[in-house]
């Protein structure tokens, strides 16, 4: 069949124009295909099981699996690097934590910069940290503890989730405002470093509280104080570290983020079923019964949260002379 220049100019037409009515399409239509969402540390800690929850909800309300796949290493690092790397569609998904924030410090050194590289998505929930001891240590108190740590300098081993993840940094602050000598022993993620305190092969940790609080709870780890300025609903007897060590205030904050580049309708499409997740009451109870504070907010909220945890550790890292494994 033979085309005049009319019929010819029309199809050229619509075939250029075709890409600029598919790109918002293929936004509004996603996710097509399962999406990944990479957790850069080892199972059993906070970050994996906030992912693992939020996980489930998201399938369900996009009609797409979630998959959690854990990416452990260099302090988050190598899971991080995945996302960085990973094509701006949407399919890859990073569970953001403080460890970010506190890496740009720590490592002189990166194949990525994050604030850079990875696009905010939406915050998720902040939690506190809990100072627990093995139920043989035999401070009960916070004043206990650090008359003990004062009168044994050097003869406290301090677990932490690696160099520079929040349990460690937050035991530095401690370190550094309480005047005591801890001997920080670092492992490949809480996980592991929790089955140590509850074997008792180290004494104390910064454990988060959404990977410890069964424990606490069962009685296989004695509690001592919360991080954060003010007593947990979940842990309503816990006084804060505060109340002991002036000024002290620690905790992570979780959220999402993706490829730099990703496009901005994907980016408002998980930042508002995030959003709708997180005013769910059960989604609210679910994590406040792990010691988290839902934050539900837009991207550029998450952003600046970010920004200022970046600051506040920086300072932290400088101070303890910290470097990566």
């Amino acid at each position: 069949m033979k085309l005049d220049r009319r019929q010819f100019l029309q199809l050229a037409g619509a075939a250029a124009a075709a890409p600029i009515f598919l790109r918002p399409a293929s936004a509004l239509d996603y996710p097509t295909r399962p999406v990944r969402v990479i957790v850069p540390f080892a199972p059993a800690g906070a970050v994996d099981i906030v992912a693992r929850l939020i996980g489930p909800w998201l399938s369900e309300r996009l009609g797409q699996q979630f998959i959690v796949e854990n990416r452990p290493g260099a302090g988050g690092n190598i899971g991080t690097e995945v996302v960085v790397n990973a094509p701006p569609d949407g399919y890859t998904l990073l569970l953001v934590g403080g460890y970010n924030a506190i890496n740009a410090t720590l490592y002189d050194k990166l194949n990525f910069n994050f604030t850079r590289d990875i696009a905010p998505v939406a915050s998720i929930v902040r939690v506190p940290l809990v100072l627990v001891v093995n139920p043989s240590f035999p401070a009960r108190t916070v004043p206990d503890f650090i008359a003990y740590a004062k009168a044994n300098p050097g003869k406290i081993n301090m677990a932490s989730a690696g160099v520079g993840s929040s349990p460690h940094v937050s035991g530095e602050l401690f370190k550094m405002m309480a005047g005591v000598n801890l001997i920080h022993v670092p492992y490949r993620g809480a996980g592991p470093a929790l089955i140590d305190l509850l074997g008792g092969q180290v004494q104390v940790m910064f454990a988060t509280m959404p990977s410890s609080i069964e424990y606490i709870r069962a009685g296989k780890l004695r509690a001592l104080a919360v991080t954060t300025a003010t007593r947990s609903e979940a842990l309503p007897d816990l006084p804060p570290v505060g109340d002991f060590v002036s000024h002290y205030d620690a905790s992570d904050s979780y959220g999402i983020g993706v490829p730099k580049n990703t496009p901005g309708e994907i980016v408002e499409k998980l930042n508002k079923e995030i959003y709708a997740i997180l005013v769910n009451p059960k989604m609210k109870a679910r994590l406040g019964d792990l010691g988290g504070i839902v934050l539900p907010g837009s991207a550029a909220e998450f952003g600046k949260l970010i920004a200022a945890e970046t600051e506040k550790w920086a300072k932290v890292v400088k101070f303890s002379g910290a470097k990566p494994d």
